[in-house]
């Protein structure tokens, strides 16, 4: 039997709204109907909310995939203490109606994890990336490093991280989640070659946002 599609973090949102829907409903007040009516309403879309759908994954070893879905807000160069030097940042925003669920965007050991204490200002506010509670997940492989940044937001106030130091993981494979609309950064080598620019719409694990400089494919 497959996995159910729907991350862990869902079912206790669900299954409440759905058992108050269920308690209130039957009761013959039009005030007990519309709030179940309402919770219904919740569970369907908490249900649509923490979907966590499978991802045809690029099995090319040179590509750095999205670490979530979402719009790119910027592509930027800054200084990168995990990364020792300057690196490439993408930047993702993701709405209430993207998929909240991170994946990691290379093949590789879970390095350092650490979360950072901080704001709550609104994900797209450019200062949300250096102020914001956020936690910090260091990916390595032969080829280099990235840094996966989860980043909270004025809503989203629950960083889930579901990886541990040492761990290995495969591209594509689900690292954690953001609850309620977020951001989520992504810091390649500077070398890297980026292929997504600002505006652009991009799935988690499954859109190739960069390639590691050696393995720029043939135009």
């Amino acid at each position: 039997m497959g996995r159910i599609p729907i991350a862990r973090e869902g079912f206790p949102f669900i299954l409440s709204f759905l058992a108050g829907a269920c308690l209130l409903i039957p009761i013959p007040m039009t005030v007990c109907r519309v709030l179940g009516a309402i919770l219904l309403i919740l569970a369907l879309f908490s249900t649509y909310f923490f979907r966590d759908p499978a991802q045809a994954v690029p099995q090319d070893p040179g590509a750095i995939l999205a670490p979530g879905d979402g719009r790119v807000l910027e592509v930027a160069e800054e200084w990168s203490p995990e990364l020792g030097g300057r690196a490439k940042v993408i930047r993702i925003f993701l709405s209430i109606f993207d998929i909240h669920v991170q994946r990691s965007p290379i093949s590789g050991i879970i390095g350092d994890i650490r979360y950072i204490t901080g704001k709550f200002l609104d994900a797209r506010d450019p200062r949300a990336s250096f102020e914001n509670e956020q936690n910090l997940i260091v990916i390595e492989q032969s080829g280099g490093r990235v840094v996966v940044r989860q980043i909270a937001g004025f809503i989203a106030r629950r960083i889930a991280c579901w990886v541990r130091s040492g761990q290995p993981v495969d591209a594509g494979e689900r690292i954690g989640l953001i609850r309620f609309g977020s951001q989520v950064d992504l810091a390649v080598p500077e070398d890297s070659v980026i292929c997504v620019s600002k505006g652009e719409r991009v799935i988690g694990g499954a859109s190739v946002v960069a390639w590691r400089k050696r393995a720029v494919p043939p135009a």
